[in-house]
C-alpha cells in the first residue's frame, strides 16, 4: 500500500510530527486534555490557538498554548517536563491539590502519554527506563487511571526493538486499557479481541508495520491511510 500525502498539508519528514500531527486529531472543541512530557507536548503545536481546547499539565496549567518563540520564553509558564509554553485566553493557574483532583476525579476528557511498551491487553508501560535512576511514574498512574480517553503517542521501535509487544515487561503504569496507539507508522486500537490496525502511516505499508510489531495485530480489510489533515473547525 502506498500513502496518500496531502499537496497543500505536506507530511512531515519528523516522525514525532507525524504522530503529534494525527493525535491533534482526535482533540475536540471543548475537552479538557493532558499533554505528558516529550512527544506528546508538540501535539498543542498542531492545533490553533482558538480551537476551543484547554490543554492542562500536571504542574497546575489550564489552557496550556504552543511553544513561544525564541526569546518570548517566560520563566513562569512552563510545562509538566520544564518545557516553556503559552498560555491561552482564559488560562488559569491553579495549585497541585487542583490539578491532581481534576485527574483522579475523572474530569479530563483525554490524556496523551509517551509509551515504552503496549502489549496485546492495551496495557501501557511508560516510566520505568531500563538502566536510569527515575524518581517514579510520577503523574502517569493517576493519567491513565482518571482521563476518560487514554491516547499513547509513541516512535514504533526503539532501536528497532518492537515497543508494541504480547505482554509488557516493564513495569505497567496501570491496569487499564488504553483507547488508542498512534505511531509514526500506525494507528492501532485495543479492544476486547485483541489490537486492531486501524491505519497505516505515511510512506509504509501493512507488511512492514507486522514486521516492526511483536504483538499479535488484527488485520482487517477496511485500514485506511493516516489522515494528516489539519483538523477542521469543530
Amino acid at each position: 500500500m502506498g500513502a496518500t500525502l496531502f499537496a497543500s498539508n505536506p507530511v512531515p519528514d519528523d516522525p514525532k510530527q507525524i504522530i503529534a500531527r494525527r493525535v491533534a486529531r482526535e482533540i475536540r472543541a471543548g475537552m479538557l486534555v493532558n499533554l505528558g512530557i516529550g512527544l506528546p507536548s508538540l501535539v498543542a503545536n498542531h492545533l490553533p490557538a482558538d480551537a476551543g481546547v484547554f490543554f492542562q499539565a500536571e504542574n497546575g496549567v489550564i489552557g496550556m498554548g504552543a511553544r513561544p518563540p525564541e526569546g518570548m520564553e517566560d520563566r513562569n509558564l512552563t510545562d509538566a517536563g520544564g518545557g516553556f509554553v503559552t498560555a491561552v485566553p482564559g488560562a488559569a493557574s491553579i495549585d497541585s491539590a487542583m490539578s491532581f483532583g481534576l485527574i483522579r476525579g475523572g474530569h479530563l476528557d483525554m490524556t496523551v502519554l509517551g509509551g515504552l511498551q503496549v502489549d496485546e491487553r492495551g496495557f501501557l508501560a511508560n516510566w520505568m527506563v531500563p538502566g536510569k535512576m527515575i524518581p517514579g511514574m510520577g503523574g502517569a498512574m493517576d493519567l491513565v487511571a482518571g482521563a476518560k480517553k487514554v491516547i499513547v503517542a509513541m516512535i514504533h521501535t526503539a532501536k528497532g526493538a518492537p515497543k508494541i509487544v504480547p505482554v509488557c515487561t516493564l513495569p505497567l503504569t496501570a491496569q487499564r486499557r488504553v483507547e488508542l496507539i498512534v505511531t509514526e507508522m500506525a494507528v492501532i486500537e485495543p479492544t476486547e479481541e485483541g489490537l486492531v490496525l486501524r491505519e497505516y502511516g505515511p510512506g509504509t505499508t501493512v507488511e512492514a508495520i507486522l514486521a516492526a510489531t511483536e504483538a499479535r495485530l488484527i488485520v482487517g480489510d477496511d485500514i485506511l491511510p493516516m489522515n494528516l489533515d489539519s483538523p477542521s473547525p469543530q
